[in-house]
């Protein structure tokens, strides 16, 4: 059966019927009704076929738009090819007064009824809506009179709802029992999934099927035409997918078909489907839709303003239609199979391919138009700005103020959603638009800054320019400045980025004090990317800040403090006194993210966690991300750092970008480097060699992120038995940050490494001079973590009872550090805490350094944050001291202890370490019993006992005067220990737990 005839068997059921009751003298009519495509005419064809063969004789007419005007073009058609027509028709038109038993009509009924008295009669009509007015006429008198007669008579109707309303039917005026009407049904889903697997002649892959299916939306024509296309066999090859641009498509019939659908339905509607078309550009759009919906950003149903009667009302003022008449046309689409409910319930096209072949003859201007009343109706309803901007990207330049606040507003709505690529989008339409000069540079800057943060190397670059060059106010134009010499200086041209802050200051800020002491913040932070002019620019900074601090601003005095942090000159206790002062003071909003940036440094090198990540907190949420600004990225490294000295390697390794470079970017960041390292800490090493091997450091921009990534790569060398390697790596990053003038362990301690490595080597002379002078440096910084780190090294570089002392003296300070038994907060003391230790100055011999180690003196700075990335390794020095001094019980309490803490803290290759050294030390087996009841620790079983009982992190933490970062992670790895995923399942936990036997920390070797 063809296409068109697929389920019609009951129409030609009927047809029959009435055909058998006609040829027993009592005609009717059989009115076939049914939208464009839906098969009328092959149907009427088919009963027309089946009527001869019955041995009726069959009158036929077509009826067509072009005749219209012709009186009796229709009857003509039927009666044409009889005796007798040319005297029954008449050459000319009756003249008037005519009788009507003479004329015309009744001479044309006559010669109809001269062929029925002759042999039963199908007179069958084609598209009678198309029938000129006498026609129509004729024929429903002849209807009227054809009950006794063996005439049955069969017409085809379009019967469609449009915009426009249409005109009365055949049988407006007649009654129902002369006629028998029957509406055809779009193809079901399954009779024209059967046609397309027919037509491919082979199993077809579920999904193009369906695409065919959607795509011929229940249209004999539609499905046909499609068909035709595909040129009935698909190839080897087809996509799994069918297409979605009638590009694809040879040769053309589909689009041809869609387009004689659109003509039927007449051009009011044809702008209102095209304008539907329009608004649902494609399935990327509706994606984005359903995120600004989940985001609480949308305004009824997603981007394109709702549906039912919004879109209706929108769709009517896109096209100039009758709001009134849309909602039924919607309505009678979606039944017809053209439309579906998409998200939301809004209607939309069945199919891309669909929505495509209704846009394809819509030209670009037209198009254009249509956007833009669309984007004006959104905006007198009150859409949300996405949704009007989204139709303004689609429009020409409307060169109204409104259309700019609009993009404008979109564009920072986007920035806040974190979708850099709409945002793009905004401000690039947005410079479309007439604006004044110094606005025009504000966009410039956003714009020139995202597109240098989304594609990297230069792109952005010269839209920062064109921003500097036009005019603008003072603190818009330093907000370029900044944002030009972050790209320059991101690029290896710090040279250049600070030439650009300097020609500013000197050009065009006069009589703002303020807005020159951010310049001068913003040339110090950025000369950190050459080595050279970071000598200048801080020794500049130091000379003008002894003369009058106010010239520097609070932000400048906070880089001094910094600088002074890493080159070995200030203690922690002083650096944090001197940054909470600053922290006090009024800062200018342009200058506070650079005092938050360096004040997060500062406590994060100072053990003061959890102040550090209130200041990036703080100072994150004080930055416009859409804007370069070289403190945004700090703040990220400084959140990171706090990760790194957390040992939170799940962390660190959670965004997947981190684990390979960066496209556009040939130099390793700061977080890869961290990246490196908690990929070594965690066992995949193999992992952590690809990602060093990524990056050519031939000939690198000589910036500090490298120098954090050389020491990286040096531990990924040691651990993987290469300590020749690692010594090179680390003795590189080492010359690198002296040549900054950065001398003091808080950055990266390549001495204590180096040290390492030498002692591997077979080297302790080398290795010993490297631990003192790393002892020295960490006495002045005088924090639990870089002093616990040096007499860690330091003892194992000693070796001897006097290697124990300095081994046994650093897992105390680091205890402390890593809070023991009381945590410990900013400014308390316990029973656990040592006496302060006077600060070393700068010149101090290593001698003095280890007698003040030795004397039992412990930080002047606060503890109270955790360091087991320092403590973990002090501990196997510890235990490994201690089994070469005989004192094996000792040994194994404190490589047990490591690796517990290792195990908490997911670090494989320390915990693999401590195992190793128990193992050399005599225990049997490993200490850790890594999961169950057991395996939780005294501080974790008595802190998951307060959370089941439903206390907050924050009242633990104060209960038991830890951090609550400490809280956090205690909980996090009794989680893991006891196999639950919430803190609703802690109480049924421990209870299962406490009807065990064994002892708490597992079973001792």
């Amino acid at each position: 059966m063809s296409v068109a005839l697929r389920e019609r068997r009951e129409e030609l059921e009927l047809v029959a019927a009435e055909a058998e009751r006609a040829r027993a003298g009592s005609g009717r009519l059989v009115l076939l009704r049914g939208a464009t495509g839906t098969g009328r005419t092959a149907l009427l064809e088919a009963a027309a076929e089946q009527a001869e063969a019955a041995g009726m004789r069959v009158l036929r007419a077509r009826c067509s738009p072009d005749e219209t005007s012709v009186p009796f073009g229709a009857v003509f058609q039927l009666l044409a090819h009889g005796p007798g027509f040319e005297s029954a028709a008449g050459e000319e038109p009756d003249p008037p007064g005519t009788p009507p038993h003479l004329g015309r009509p009744a001479r044309l009924w006559r010669l109809l009824r001269g062929y029925a008295d002759d042999a039963p009669l199908l007179v069958a009509v084609d598209d009678v809506h198309l029938a000129d007015e006498s026609s129509r006429r004729w024929l429903v008198e002849a209807v009227r009179r054809i009950d006794r007669l063996p005439v049955l008579m069969v017409v085809t109707e379009r019967s469609q709802y449009d915009i426009d309303p249409p005109a009365d039917g055949l049988v407006h005026t007649l009654s129902p029992a002369l006629v028998r009407t029957r509406t055809l049904a779009p193809l079901s889903a399954g009779s024209a999934a059967e046609l397309v697997r027919s037509a491919l002649g082979r199993p077809a892959p579920a999904e193009w099927v369906d695409g065919c299916v959607r795509a011929g939306a229940g249209s004999p024509l539609l499905l046909r035409a499609l068909l035709d296309d595909l040129g009935g066999t698909a190839p080897e090859d087809t996509p799994a997918a069918l297409p979605d641009s009638c590009a694809a498509l040879y040769p053309g019939s589909y689009a041809a078909a869609v387009s004689w659908w659109l003509d039927s339905a007449g051009p009011t509607t044809t702008e209102v489907a095209r304008a539907l078309a329009a608004l649902d550009d494609d399935e990327e759009d509706e994606e984005k839709e359903k995120e600004g919906n989940g985001n609480g950003n949308g305004n009824g149903e997603g981007g394109r303003g709702g549906h039912g009667d919004a879109d209706a009302e929108l769709l009517a003022r896109m096209a100039g239609a009758d709001p009134a008449r849309v909602p039924g046309w919607l309505t009678a689409m979606t039944g017809l199979g053209l439309l579906r409910p998409g998200p939301g319930g809004r209607p939309r096209y069945a199919h891309p391919l669909l929505r495509d072949a209704v846009l394809s003859s819509w030209s670009g201007a037209l198009r254009q138009a249509a956007h833009h009343r669309a984007a004006e109706a959104m905006l007198r309803r009150g859409d949300r700005a996405e949704a009007v901007a989204g139709q303004l990207l689609r429009s020409a330049p409307v060169g109204e103020a409104w259309a700019t606040g609009v993009l404008l507003d979109a564009a920072d709505l986007a920035v806040r959603d974190d979708r850099s690529d709409d945002a793009l989008a905004f401000l690039r339409r947005a410079l479309d638009e007439p604006m004044p000069d110094a606005r025009r540079s504000v966009v410039l800057t956003e714009l020139g800054s995202l597109e240098y943060a989304t594609v990297r190397s230069t792109a952005g670059i010269p839209r920062l320019a064109e921003a500097m060059r036009l005019p603008g106010l003072p603190r818009d134009r330093v907000r370029a400045a900044v944002a030009l010499g972050t790209a320059l200086a991101r690029r290896g041209e710090a040279r250049a980025a600070i030439d650009v802050l300097r020609g500013l200051e000197d050009e065009h800020l006069t009589g703002h004090p303020d807005l020159v002491r951010t310049v001068q913040t913003a040339s110090a932070l950025l000369s950190d990317h050459d080595p050279g002019t970071r000598r200048d620019v801080y020794r500049w900074l130091r000379e003008t800040a002894e003369r009058s601090p106010r010239l520097v601003g609070t932000a400048g005095q906070a880089l001094l403090v910094r600088y002074e942090s890493t080159a070995g000159l200030t203690s922690a206790a002083s650096a944090m006194r001197r940054i909470r002062a600053l922290l006090a003071q009024p800062a200018d909003p342009l200058a506070e993210g650079f005092l938050l940036g360096t004040a997060a440094a500062v406590a994060q090198w100072a053990d003061q966690l959890d102040e550090a990540e209130r200041l990036v907190r703080r100072g994150l949420a004080g930055q416009r991300p859409s804007l370069l600004h070289p403190m945004h990225l700090a703040l990220q490294n400084v959140r990171v750092d706090i990760a790194a000295a957390r040992g939170a390697y799940a962390e660190l390794l959670a965004d997947p970008g981190v684990l390979s470079p960066v496209a556009g970017r040939p130099d390793p960041a700061n977080a890869q480097a961290h990246a490196l390292i908690a990929l070594v800490e965690t066992g995949r090493t193999e992992e952590a060699t690809r990602l060093a091997d990524g990056f050519d450091l031939q000939n690198p921009h000589d910036t500090w992120e490298l120098n954090r990534f050389l020491y990286a790569r040096g531990v990924l060398r040691a651990a993987t038995g290469d300590p020749a390697g690692a010594l090179g790596d680390f003795l590189e990053c080492g010359r690198h940050q002296s040549a900054r003038d950065v001398v003091s362990p808080v950055v990266t301690p390549w001495r204590t490494a180096s040290a390492e490595c030498h002692l591997a080597l077979g080297r302790p002379r080398q290795a010993l001079a490297l631990a003192e002078e790393e002892l020295r440096l960490a006495m002045v910084w005088n924090t639990p973590r870089v002093l616990g780190r040096a007499l860690r090294v330091l003892g194992t570089a000693t070796g001897g009872r006097r290697g124990l002392e300095l081994t046994d003296r650093a897992v105390r300070i680091l205890r402390q550090g890593a809070g023991g038994a009381s945590g410990g907060t900013p400014g308390a003391t316990s029973e656990a805490t040592p006496g302060a230790t006077p600060e070393v100055a700068p010149g101090a011999t290593p001698e003095a350094a280890s007698e003040v180690a030795s004397d039992g003196g412990g930080t002047g700075a606060p503890g109270g944050e955790p360091v087991d990335t320092e403590l973990i390794p002090a501990l196997i020095a510890q235990g490994r001291r201690l089994t070469a001094a005989g004192e094996r019980a000792r040994a194994r309490e404190a490589l047990r202890e490591a690796a517990e803490r290792a195990e908490r803290l997911g670090a494989v290759r320390m915990r693999a370490t401590a195992e190793a050294a128990l193992r050399e030390g005599g225990a049997r087996r490993a200490a850790t019993a890594r999961t169950g009841s057991g395996s939780l620790t005294a501080s974790e079983r008595r802190i998951a006992e307060l959370a089941a009982q439903s206390r907050t992190n924050m009242e633990i933490a104060e209960l038991l005067h830890l951090a609550r970062r400490t809280v956090e992670t205690h909980l996090t790895s009794a989680y893991r220990k006891l196999g639950i995923r919430r803190r609703a399942e802690l109480g049924a936990a421990l209870a299962d737990a406490g009807s065990r036997s064994g002892p708490p920390g597992g079973t001792r070797a």
